[in-house]
Parts: C-alpha cells; structure tokens; sequence
C-alpha cells in the first residue's frame, strides 16, 4: 500500500474517532403541565433533555388551590407529591414505571416507614433506584419533597 493511501486512510479513521468523541447537541425541553402546581422560583416542573426526564423536587402542594398542605400526614403529603409527579409524567405521556431514580428529603425519618408504604403503592414493579435523605427543613415547611429522573421512549 502506499503512503497517499495509508495517509487517507489514517487521517479519515482520525477525522471518524473525532466525529464519534464529539459531544452531541441534545436539545432541551421544558415541561410543564398545568395539572401540578406552578413552580414557586426560577425553575422548570421538568426538563427533557433527549430521552431524560429531570423532573424538579415536588412538594404536598394541591394544584388546584395551589396550597401546601404543610399540616397533613407523611402519608397524604406522599400522595400529593407523587401525584404531582404523576401529573408531569403524564403531561409528556409517561408513567411512574418510566422513573429509574427517585430523590427523597424528609424533615423527619422516624416517619420513613409511613412515607414508604405510600411511596411502594405507587412504584410496585420494578421500583426505581432512589435516596432517601434526612434534612433540617423544606420548603414551606413541609414534610417531604420527592425530585425524580424518568426515560422517555
């Protein structure tokens, strides 16, 4: 083989791996559905970026009055929050069953045991991976706030 051709075929395999390592363009989404509460700051109820789903941490807020419910049981802010979830998710045509990772703050993990069993009826097949982190306080004094990554298909 000659040099002009192993000098092609060299510079095209660079040119090739160099396409192939340069990051792609993902375009971002914003989503928003106007059956979860509006946001209360400068963010979004979720961004797509690809086939993620970066849903923003939701707090027991009804989002029809757009009240916190800061005086309800673990077990009721559960439900609003991960109905409010349910209402992005839905929003973009997903399901809890699309989540693969889930992001708990609790002011309180005595009421871990009570939060979970609501948050099991809700991810029963294939649960997605998740932490669960205690914290000092929330927004509007909440109980609980539950932040979620989905894959879109």
């Amino acid at each position: 083989m000659n040099k002009n051709k192993v000098f092609s075929l060299l510079t095209v395999g660079i040119l090739f791996t160099l396409t192939a390592c340069t990051p792609m363009q993902v375009k971002k989404e914003v989503i928003s559905s106007s059956k979860a509460p509006t946001a209360i700051g400068p963010y979004s109820q979720a961004i797509r970026a690809g086939n993620v789903v970066f849903l923003s941490g939701q707090l027991p807020t009804d989002p029809n009055s757009n009240q916190t419910q800061s005086n309800a049981t673990i077990e009721e802010q559960t439900r609003l929050v991960i109905e409010n979830l349910g209402a992005v998710l839905q929003s973009k045509g997903l399901t809890y069953t699309d989540v693969v990772s889930t992001q708990v703050f609790m002011t309180d993990l005595s009421e871990f045991t009570r939060m979970n069993a609501v948050y099991g009826s809700y991810f029963k097949d294939a649960p997605p991976a998740r932490a669960t982190v205690g914290v000092a306080k929330l927004p509007r004094d909440v109980k609980v706030e539950i932040s979620a990554i989905a894959i879109s298909r």
